[in-house]
């Protein structure tokens, strides 16, 4: 190959279609010498008159206006000239690579190697703390979704965990990177975008991706605060000043540029002011296409900004999945507490399993966003567990969202947002939760949310009552919400939800008790027998100073469940009378719940069921009183008798048999042990034939049952058929459901009187009788 001229010069063609370009353009020749880097206007002067100017200048120019070199340039005779040969250095490419890669490194190392951390004093090691994180190739908010379908889900069993990101798949960030070369990674507040990005650039200063890439990291606030004065952001320029500084010339920096050997990270467009965005943008576009070769990645929140950059693919940062939950807190109970290796791992385990509690799938919901996981770990680690009263935990959440983390990266909002305060801007989101909530969306339509912002900065001191202002004012603080501190997103194409129904939840407990009329609390309890509101009753009943109110309404309610249906009335009292019949000494409430259980039809799956009832006195966890225990063994003997068919009463035979041998808890009632010898004594001989005692029981046996039972109602007033319907179970298990609500939050509240908690726990499963009209005889 003939060694290439070190100067170049465009022919009277190529000086004709340059000239052509320049005027489309519309630049000045100050601009053109600015935009690839010049100090003044002499080179492109000389461009333009056919003067020799250097090869790397001349390149750069026909670059920037869109022309090919080898076109422009005036050739020799027999000389064939190219683009390579045009960009030819002395070096070859991988060269050029390595060595602006080794005097980069301790660069890249100290700007993207550490972590820091909120309320972490000092930084953590990128390694000993990134997970890696997933992508999503379909952005969510541009998804077409049926928000009908939506808002169908039964959210009295749906897992919020899969809220997020459902039916999404998923891919990891290094293989998004390696098959998008055009890449915008978009993410709600604190998904981890900027630390995926210094993990990139990590990776391939280290030789772990893209080993023959040379990593550009550049904070794009930092860039156009580093220009602010100049009035123009130049990338090229910036980036060329930078290496120049670590011995790396401008020439071989664009010839690395011209043969797409950069992989450049650009974190934050959103943190950018209005202005600077959109010099930055147009910058970064102008760049993309004259450099079209690299490989370039931007992060941005979602609905930070709409611009679309041409070529570029965008995607979204997953939520975190159960197992990067877990492996983040591996790694932040080792490296931020400075634990031993087994101190860490037994801490990140006993975390994972107390998260994974029931009783705490709201703060699982929250650990799927990064920024609250720390947070999380951060309040286990001080506790030793999480926090009892659940409402903290949230409220520091929400003003982490809402405040701490924008002021830590010296983000400013909207002027719009900017005006409502903090207090407005908590009580506008309680206003829209609370009316979505109530309503049973945890979906809904862009306009709805709108309109429920409207209408709140339509009361706000010296608002404009202008519907065509208040539609925009209203459009401006949904996007800052979303955009700022992703507390509202979009889940598809104008369909919009909470983050985390965790969020929802608990805004919507303290709209109701910032509220607190009685007119409040009345309509919350009409939800007592809806699973989805039981954390927003426990997380009222925890705000409430005091609770008594809210307590005693939802005593009064549960009692109305009761008084709403014949059958459990009737049942409700007997349960009444036969505590009353008996003399134990467990607390009442725990004696009611047993026997609550123990009077339901053997094969309803809350039979037999003792959690409540150990919950509140474990003395039934030890040797029960003779009472207990003899009921619960004839309940047992009268299921044996009622599953009993003709085909396996020769096997259960004996079962039946062994089960009325309570000679061992008859001592005190020597009648109703003679009367259970009776019936043991009216069965058949085990000794005879099959074929006889099957036919025994097919004769005797719904007969001898039926004694078995009317014995028991006689004597110890259990094992009635109380024919309970489907509904009625349904009404019963709701009746159950919200008497243990009521004692979780009375077990929750935060400050109740010593009257209502005595009134509560005496009363538990136990109807007035001043209200009832049935009499049992």
């Amino acid at each position: 190959m003939a060694k290439a001229k070190r100067s170049l010069q465009a022919s009277a063609e190529g000086i004709r279609k340059a000239k052509q370009a320049f005027r489309c353009k519309g630049w000045t020749q100050e601009y053109l010498a600015n935009e690839i880097g010049l100090d003044n206007r002499q080179l492109i002067w000389n461009f333009f008159t056919g003067k020799a100017v250097d090869r790397q200048v001349f390149h750069e120019i026909c670059l920037v206006l869109g022309l090919k070199p080898e076109e422009i340039a005036q050739q020799s005779l027999g000389e064939s000239m190219s683009l390579e040969t045009i960009v030819e250095n002395t070096l070859d490419i991988d060269t050029l690579v390595q060595k602006a890669r080794f005097a980069h490194y301790e660069k890249i190392q100290a700007q993207c190697g550490t972590l820091h951390l909120l309320d972490i004093s000092r930084p953590i090691n990128l390694d000993d703390l990134y997970v890696e994180i997933d992508i999503l190739e379909e952005v969510t908010s541009k998804r077409c979704l049926d928000i009908t379908e939506l808002q169908r889900l039964d959210y009295n069993n749906f897992d919020r965990f899969k809220l997020g990101n459902f039916n999404q798949q998923r891919i990891s960030g290094l293989e998004a990177v390696t098959k998008y070369p055009k890449l915008m990674v978009l993410g709600k507040t604190g998904s981890g975008k900027t630390t995926f990005l210094q993990s990139i650039a990590v990776s391939c200063n280290q030789g772990k991706f893209k080993s023959d890439y040379l990593p550009i990291f550049i904070s794009l606030k930092k860039l156009a605060e580093n220009n602010c004065d100049s009035h123009q952001i130049i990338l090229s320029k910036y980036i060329y000043q930078e290496f120049n500084d670590y011995g790396i010339p401008e020439s071989e920096m664009m010839s690395i540029f011209s043969q797409g050997k950069a992989l450049i990270l650009l974190d934050a467009l959103d943190e950018l002011t209005d202005l600077e965005s959109e010099q930055v943008i147009r910058e970064i576009q102008s760049f993309s296409e004259k450099f079209y070769k690299n490989t370039i990645v931007i992060t941005c929140r979602i609905a930070g900004k709409q611009y679309q950059f041409k070529g570029f693919t965008e995607v979204e940062i997953a939520d975190f999945s159960k197992s990067q939950i877990s492996n983040f807190a591996d790694k932040w109970f080792l490296a931020v507490v400075k634990n031993s290796l087994w101190e860490g791992k037994a801490k990140a385990s006993e975390f994972m399993q107390k998260l994974e509690l029931p009783k705490n799938q709201q703060i699982l919901d929250l650990a799927t966003t990064p920024i609250l996981l720390n947070l999380t770990c951060l309040i286990f680690q001080f506790l030793g567990d999480f926090p009892a009263l659940r409402s903290e935990l949230y409220k520091q959440a929400l003003e982490l969202l809402l405040v701490r983390w924008d002021e830590a990266r010296g983000i400013k909002s909207d002027e719009i947002y900017r005006n409502l305060s903090l207090l407005h801007k908590i009580k506008l989101l309680c206003r829209v939760a609370a009316t979505t909530f109530t309503q049973g969306d945890y979906f809904f339509p862009k306009t709805k949310i709108q309109l429920l912002i409207a209408d709140y900065l339509r009361y706000l001191p010296n608002a404009s009552r202008d519907l065509e202002v208040l539609e925009l004012n209203s459009t401006a603080v949904l996007q800052a919400i979303e955009a700022q501190h992703g507390l509202l997103i979009e889940q598809g194409l104008d369909i919009y939800s909470f983050s985390h129904l965790t969020f929802q939840e608990y805004l919507t407990a303290r709209e109701i008790v910032t509220v607190g009329n009685p007119h409040s609390l009345q309509q919350l309890v009409t939800h007592i027998g809806e699973k989805g509101w039981r954390e927003v009753f426990l997380l009222a009943a925890e705000m409430m100073q005091p609770a008594d109110d809210l307590l005693v309404l939802i005593k009064q309610q549960i009692d109305n469940l009761v008084f709403s249906n014949y059958k459990l009335q009737k049942f409700m009292i007997w349960l009444g009378e036969k505590i009353a019949s008996i003399k134990v000494p467990y607390y009442p409430a725990s004696v009611r719940a047993f026997y609550f259980t123990l009077a339901l039809p053997p094969d309803y799956y809350l039979a037999y069921n003792q959690s409540l009832a150990l919950s509140l006195d474990s003395r039934l966890a030890g040797k029960l009183a003779i009472d207990l225990a003899l009921d619960m063994a004839l309940i047992h003997a009268l299921t044996v008798s009622l599953r009993m068919t003709t085909d396996i009463f020769c096997q259960r035979l004996s079962a039946i048999a062994l089960a009325l041998d309570l000679h061992y808890l008859l001592q005190d009632y020597p009648a109703l042990q003679k009367s259970l010898q009776n019936l043991r004594e009216e069965l058949p001989s085990p000794q005879e034939s099959r074929i006889a005692l099957k036919g025994w029981w097919q004769e005797n046996g719904e007969v001898w049952t039926s004694k078995l039972r009317n014995l028991m109602i006689s004597d110890r007033q259990i094992g009635h058929d109380w024919q309970f319907d489907a509904n009625d179970l349904q009404q019963l298990q709701q009746y159950w459901n919200a008497n243990k609500l009521l004692l979780d939050c009375l077990n929750n509240a935060s400050n109740v009187t010593s009257a209502t908690i005595k009134s509560i726990e005496k009363n538990l499963l136990l109807v007035s009788h001043h209200k009832s009209v049935i009499n049992l005889s």
